[in-house]
């Protein structure tokens, strides 16, 4: 029987200080098996708060700080990899960026490019934060087919 190889490895990242070890740790995976990598980072989908409702209590949010925080975001973002990029050293790196429900998006970007494997941290929450706000890792967990490599983070006293 003939081992599979991977061709392709989304690494989907946040700007938690831990992603530098699941970037790592996932670039180092990947160039093993010489596989294409995508750097992957899904923000908050800023266009759902653009809408401006004429009565909420006095208060609205002002569309045009909206799009200049919108741009600001993006702009960090592309940063925040170009930065991934040269610490990893690979110019051939790829990188997307997606709005929208965290699971959702990685599951789509994995998808779109037919990935072979999804690399994810799984960082440490406290036990009441993981009950309310749920787990991005443990969601595509059970909803993808695509094997992962899910990277602990939990920092070790």
């Amino acid at each position: 029987m003939k081992a599979k190889t991977l061709k392709k490895v989304l690494i989907a990242l946040d700007y938690n200080p831990t992603a530098k070890k699941v970037a790592e740790d996932g670039y180092a995976m990947a160039k093993a098996m010489d596989a294409e990598i995508l750097l992957l980072h899904v923000g908050l989908d800023l266009g759902m708060y653009s809408t401006v409702y004429p009565d909420m209590g006095g208060w609205q949010i002002d569309s045009v700080d909206l799009m200049d925080e919108y741009d600001t975001a993006n702009k960090a973002s592309h940063n925040f990899f170009e930065k991934a990029r040269k610490h990893l050293g690979d110019a051939s790196i790829q990188i997307m960026q997606k709005e929208g429900d965290a699971a959702q998006m990685i599951l789509e970007a994995a998808h779109e490019i037919k990935a072979d494997c999804i690399v994810m941290g799984s960082h440490s929450q406290k036990w009441l934060e993981n009950i309310l706000l749920g787990s991005i890792t443990k969601e595509v967990l059970r909803k993808t087919s695509i094997p992962m490599f899910i990277i602990p983070t939990k920092k070790i006293d």
